[in-house]
């Protein structure tokens, strides 16, 4: 049995920002790695495709809040920058001002 992929290594390099903040981009890092394993058997980011991404984001994720799935993007385009890829991944339904938790009335 092969070791998990370390996340957290992968993306040490590239992240900034509040450890509150990385932490989140790390356990959902863990959290895409993990569903796209299981869908793909596909546990080593650099072995994976842009469809792979875009299949989490638009299918895993398309009943959740537009704020998870904003977030979500968020950490999506860090591993794009650590692989070194020029992708753009689509997001259905989601717009930027959608995004708030707790929007004004």
């Amino acid at each position: 049995m092969r070791e998990p992929f370390d996340m957290e290594l992968f993306l040490a390099g590239i992240m900034s920002g509040a450890n509150a903040t990385k932490k989140r981009h790390v356990r959902q890092a863990a959290i895409i790695q993990q569903e796209i394993n299981k869908h793909w058997t596909e546990c080593n980011p650099w072995r994976w495709k842009k469809k792979h991404l875009t299949w989490f984001i638009n299918e895993k994720l398309k009943n959740h809040s537009n704020y998870t799935r904003y977030h979500y993007g968020l950490t999506m385009k860090l591993i794009i920058k650590r692989l070194e890829r020029n992708w753009r991944i689509k997001l259905k339904t989601i717009s930027p001002s959608n995004t708030q938790k707790n929007p004004a009335p």
